[in-house]
Formats: C-alpha cells, structure tokens, sequence
C-alpha cells in the first residue's frame, strides 16, 4: 500500500507557522509522499517562504509542490522557490519527478496551471492582445504538464495542480469565476499524457471530487475543501483504492 498525503492553499504566514507545524507533524508516519498544491504562502514574500521551510524542514517524508497564484502576488517567487528548495521541496512546473516507494515508481507532473474556462463558457485567442496571451499562457502551460505526465517512466502516475482542469470540483464556487479557477485545456492535457490521479486546489468553495473527460479521477485538496491538514490516498499498485481523512 502507497500513501500519499495531499493539501492545498495553506495560506501560510508568520503568524500560523506553528498551527501548520503542529497539523503536519503526523504526515511522514501517515503517508511515503506529500504533495502540496499551491497557494502555500499568504503573498509569496520570503518572510512567508522562510516560515513554511521551518515547517516543512522536520518532514522526512519526500515533499513535492508547486506554487499557487497567491505565491505569486508578491512578484518574487523565484525566491520563495529558492527557500523552499533549501528545506527539501522539489517545486515542479511543466516538470516531473520521480520516487521508488515499496518497489513501486510514483511520478509526479507537475505545473501551477492558470484559468481561461470550461467548454461553452472560455475565453479564446481572439482580439485583443490582452485576451491572445491570456489563453495563450494557459494553452503554454498545459502543453508543459502534458509533455511532463508523457515522459514519465512510473507505475503510478500523479498530476499536481494549483488551478482546476475541469468543472467538476468547482462545484460550490460562483459560476461566474470558473474562467479564473481553471481551464479545460488543462484536463485535456491530462487526459492525452495519461495519469492515474489529479490534484489541484484554488477552488476553496468546490468540491472534492471529479473526473476528466477521459475519466481520470480528480480531487480538490484545498484546506477549505478537505477541512483537514491534509488528504490520504492509498493505492494498491497502479489503482487508487481508499482514501481516508487524515488526523486533523
């Protein structure tokens, strides 16, 4: 059995480093793998990055992330990439990495995504040039995640997200903001490449469960959503077999 540890949007600032240290300390006897999706400072300063790598830093089990739109907001996330990489967190975009747990290869892609929309209701490469390099960048991003998922030499194969790649796990959220939670252009991506699981936050009114077009299972793991420190998926082999909520 493989588990694998699961959350997004911490919104972690100086002042809730130790609620997060205190939530995460069971996570390297829970689970072989922790995946964070995004959104894991306030703002993206170092003040913030520096506070998660001391939380982060007595996890012995392998960490891997990406940021969120949130890490961004403080235009430096070279930096907060930079401080979270010195505490043993391998941040991913449009990139993979693998572990051997058990004998078996879990792969992870990984990518921050970006929005654009859902079908009948998404933006297109028309008009302005404001709008072209909008979809333009979700369209960049995605294709990055899919050639990732592609080249992954696994047995299980995981998809690590920020924004939402269907409309599914938005459920709860307004309607009028699917375009800036996600994109269809994403689940496509997954879809072709081919991945056993897809994890995203962001959508903190949404919904946990959903399925791709294709019919890989997706799971909302923002904090808000799991209302845990964070989710477990276990799998036997290559096929997700529970999942159970880890100790708040």
């Amino acid at each position: 059995m493989i588990r694998v540890a699961a959350v997004g949007d911490l919104h972690l600032g100086v002042d809730s480093s130790a609620q997060w240290r205190d939530a995460l300390a069971p996570v390297s006897d829970d689970a072989e793998l922790l995946l964070l999706a995004g959104d894991l400072t306030r703002i993206g300063t170092p003040q913030e990055a520096e506070a998660l790598a001391a939380v982060l830093r007595p996890v012995s089990i392998p960490i891997v992330a990406v940021l969120g739109n949130h890490d961004h907001h403080a235009e430096c996330p070279a930096r907060v990439v930079e401080i979270l990489q010195g505490a043993g967190v391998e941040l991913l975009e449009g990139s993979a990495t693998r572990h051997d747990v058990a004998g078996v290869r879990v792969g992870i892609a990984g990518a921050k995504g970006f929005g654009g929309g859902f079908p009948n209701a998404c933006g297109s490469e028309f008009g302005e040039p404001e709008m072209k390099a909008f979809i333009a960048h979700t369209r960049r991003v995605a294709a990055g995640l899919g050639a990732a998922l592609a080249g992954l030499e696994a047995d299980l194969r995981i998809a690590l997200l920020h924004y939402a790649p269907v409309e599914d796990t938005l459920r709860g959220e307004r309607c009028e903001i699917f375009p800036f939670l996600g994109s269809y252009l994403l689940g496509e991506a997954i879809d072709h490449a081919g991945a056993d699981l897809v994890l995203h936050g962001h959508a903190h009114s949404g919904t946990e469960k959903g399925v791709t077009p294709g019919g890989i299972r997706v799971r909302n793991v923002a904090q808000p959503v799991i209302g845990s420190a964070y989710r477990l998926y276990c799998f036997g082999g290559a096929e997700l077999e529970c999942e159970a909520e880890a100790r708040r």
